[in-house]
């Protein structure tokens, strides 16, 4: 394992760490402990960092609604047909990571060989890569990408790695003009670890503060996460697959083991709890194992995830942005 490959285990930790305590933090200082409508209160941003894009072009500033500066990276091709709209992919990166990210994944290598489109293979797509995972600035970038006429807005879906594929799941499920979403190893975005106002997400109304409304239940999902995973990811992502369905969603579970092929369950010994876990001390194979899995890409699942997509447009086609 290269030093940078191991800097990257440990920070993957201290974003898991990060996310469970300091949504913690929040419910428990900013509402005394008590649990809203749509669980734990937001934390606040620590400030704007702008992205390295590598072969992206940046965009923005745009103020959210606290007024901090929000960017994304758009990955398109240099030439366009006129009057020609591809599908967009929208990219969420794991916490304490930006959009560059994306460069330790396939899913740029194949954008001009794959397709997720009407297309033959080779038909290409965009793709946008928010910085920060915020939901009204992925609006944002998505709806300014929209504008610009190339994308073809029956075909925007989304996906992500680890805390950006939670978001991804949860933004996916609440809006009607995403498509379908594929990600991978993330934790359950409506309760894991110590969270402590977990919900159970429901298509109708709430009956209270422990169930959430989702608006686009029927959206396709595929969730990849491994057999073993750090912080009894595997266990928790079962849980949320089963809440999905339960809500009348259609899930394609995909498990895999430590060489990428498919198996049928998780790993007891990397935790069986559905809300996953934190301690060292109850889960150490989790830990080792499960850390340096989470850390890596499943490339060999891109050109599925990517198939599955593209078998998934809206029909019929949402209001325009």
């Amino acid at each position: 394992m290269s030093l940078a490959t191991a800097a990257r285990l440990v920070s993957l930790v201290t974003l898991i760490v990060a996310a469970a305590t300091c949504g913690c933090a929040s419910a428990q200082g900013s509402s005394g402990g008590t649990c809203g409508p749509f669980g734990n209160p937001p934390v606040k941003v620590l400030g704007a960092v702008t992205p390295a894009c590598g072969g992206g072009r940046i965009l923005g500033p745009w103020k959210d609604g606290d007024g901090t500066d929000r960017y994304a990276c758009l990955y398109e091709f240099a030439t366009l047909k006129p009057g020609r709209k591809l599908p967009l992919l929208v990219y969420l990166h794991p916490s304490l990571f930006g959009p560059w990210t994306i460069t330790h994944t396939n899913l740029l290598d194949l954008r001009a060989t794959s397709s997720l489109g009407l297309g033959p293979a080779g038909s290409g797509y965009i793709v946008l890569a928010p910085q920060g995972r915020n939901a009204a600035t992925i609006d944002h970038f998505i709806a300014e990408t929209a504008g610009t006429g190339k994308v073809d807005t029956r075909r925007i879906y989304v996906t992500g790695w680890s805390n950006g594929a939670a978001m991804g799941l949860l933004y996916a499920l609440n809006r009607p003009n995403v498509a379908a979403v594929a990600v991978y190893s993330g934790p359950d975005p409506f309760g894991a670890l110590i969270d402590p106002c977990p919900q159970k997400p429901v298509a109708g109304a709430p009956a209270n503060k422990s169930e959430v409304r989702i608006y686009n239940p029927h959206v396709a999902v595929m969730n990849v996460h491994n057999s073993c995973d750090i912080a009894g990811i595997c266990p928790n992502a079962e849980k949320l697959v089963a809440e999905l369905r339960a809500a009348g969603g259609a899930v394609e579970d995909v498990i895999v083991d430590s060489s990428g092929k498919r198996v049928e369950a998780c790993v007891d010994a990397c935790g069986t709890d559905p809300d996953g876990g934190l301690a060292f001390v109850h889960h150490p194979w989790d830990w080792m194992v499960g850390l340096h899995h989470h850390g890596q890409w499943p490339e060999e699942w891109t050109a599925p995830m990517l198939e599955f997509l593209r078998a998934h447009p809206l029909e019929p086609p949402a209001a325009p942005f």
